[in-house]
């Protein structure tokens, strides 16, 4: 049997998941789990690198434990974090997390710099105060002789891969994330990058998804007792999410569903237009130089941090099973607030954003579970009319994947509050697109066309239609 190793990394956990083809089917076995979060140090969020790439390290050597050697590895993490290296190869200051608050006003102050509207056009990207641009400004002005020092710019992952193999490289996903790169001949930017005057010597090549950065370090490979291929993924969790996507038309809608909401179609150029700048929509690298156009919603976050502060009393099922019992409960709120992006207490933040909008104040956990799955899919409603004015076209069908489909009242509260069919799975998108890759990258599938149909024949795909058609 030939396994292919896919490392995916998020905001709260990691996961080493093997991927191999058994009777004509695409085959999981999920080897390894390990936490991860954000921690203050020296008044900052910051991710902890070297336990994770500990972590990456000890699920690697599961394998040898299990007997079950992958041929390639492939690693993805979520977008626009980094780390910058001096002239040895050691980070840069704190590796500071997206959802610090270091970045606060610094986007007004770029577009003193680069109007708005110039921005937009020449990246596509939507505009987030956590964009990686604003992140780079923000320690030019607070810690600037860490940005002068800075020889090398690496994405997360790719520092992972530089620490596996000794190769820098910068992969295309993850560094359209940035806003730096030019959406249309898909390299750094430069005319940003002199306007903001960044230095552009320490940004990498940029490399596509499938490209084989080859074998492993030496030491590695005498630590691990085997050595293997490292293979770049999408890196962007997102966009590797993407790739597993069971639709193959034009008509569909998809949707990848977890801490973050990604809201979009694919398509074969950036869209970089006023209306599209003006509802906030991205344009971000995908598979073969396809374009994400999407919409970054909050996603399930909220409700994460709702289970939180409930200090877990409630595993995420229960929530939903609460909310059933409240389904009258029509307040709602506007998800994509910045005030619902890292807040002490989010249901505290959700009661007051309703008491301040005069609705009905949600008290029980059932009531605030409803709150925030109903206030989703009035959000991806929204989402889907932004879409089809922009694109002049009506979608029939929303694919909804990743580990929000397995939700079955937002996969119903979706269908009911767009009135389309609502397709959910596959459950573990991420993983599957990163694998899907390697396995393009190894020439075991065609194309990506094949690969679709392999995921749709390989896994359950829930469907789902209103019942209770509310616009």
């Amino acid at each position: 049997m030939e396994y292919h190793l896919a490392i995916d990394i998020g905001a709260s956990s990691g996961r080493h998941i093997l991927g191999f083809i058994k009777d004509g089917k695409l085959k999981l076995e999920e080897i390894y789990r390990f936490s991860n979060g954000i921690k203050k140090v020296n008044n900052e969020y910051c991710w902890d690198l070297k336990n994770l790439f500990s972590e990456i390290k000890n699920g690697i050597k599961k394998c040898k434990e299990i007997g079950k050697i992958p041929k390639s590895i492939g690693i993805d993490t979520w977008a626009v974090d980094f780390v910058l290296l001096d002239e040895n190869e050691d980070i840069l200051g704190n590796t500071v997390a997206y959802r610090d608050d270091r970045t606060e006003g610094i986007m007004e102050e770029v577009f003193k710099i680069i109007p708005k509207d110039m921005l937009y056009l020449y990246t596509g990207i939507q505009f987030q105060r956590f964009n990686t641009i604003y992140q780079l400004m923000a320690i030019k002005k607070k810690n600037p002789e860490n940005l002068k020092k800075a020889k090398t710019f690496l994405m997360i992952p790719d520092y992972f891969n530089f620490l596996l193999t000794g190769k820098k490289v910068n992969e295309y996903t993850n560094a359209t994330s940035t806003q730096l790169v030019n959406s249309f001949d898909k390299t750094w930017d430069d005319n940003i990058l002199n306007s903001l005057e960044i230095n552009k010597e320490m940004f990498q090549e940029i490399k596509l998804p499938k490209t084989n950065l080859g074998n492993l370090r030496s030491e590695l490979v005498e630590e691990f007792g085997f050595n293997m291929e490292v293979i770049l993924p999408a890196t962007h969790d997102t966009g590797s999410a993407f790739i597993s996507s069971v639709c193959n038309d034009e008509d569909s809608v998809y949707l990848s569903s977890g801490t973050w909401s990604l809201m979009g179609v694919e398509n074969r150029f950036p869209i970089c237009v006023p209306q599209s700048m003006n509802y906030n929509f991205t344009n971000e690298g995908g598979i073969d130089y396809k374009f994400r156009f999407l919409k970054n919603i909050m996603g399930l976050w909220i409700i994460q941090e709702v289970k939180r502060v409930y200090k877990d009393k409630y595993s995420f099922q229960e929530l939903v099973i609460k909310a059933k019992e409240v389904e009258c409960f029509k307040s709602i709120i506007d998800v994509n607030q910045d005030r619902f992006l890292n807040p002490e207490n989010m249901i505290t933040e959700i009661q007051d954003y309703c008491k301040e909008t005069n609705q009905d104040i949600p008290k029980t956990p059932g009531e605030v579970a409803y709150c925030v799955f109903n206030s989703l899919g009035i959000s991806y409603r929204e989402s889907i009319k932004e879409l089809e004015e922009i694109f002049e076209k009506k979608y029939e069908r929303i694919n909804v994947f990743g580990g929000g489909c397995q939700n079955e009242l937002l996969n119903q509260l979706i269908a009911d509050r767009t009135n389309k069919e609502v397709l959910a799975g596959p459950v573990e998108a991420t993983a599957i697109g990163n694998i899907i890759v390697q396995l393009l990258s190894f020439n075991k599938i065609e194309d990506l066309r094949e690969a679709r149909k392999l995921i749709a024949e390989s896994f359950e795909i829930k469907k789902y239609t209103a019942i209770k058609c509310i616009n």
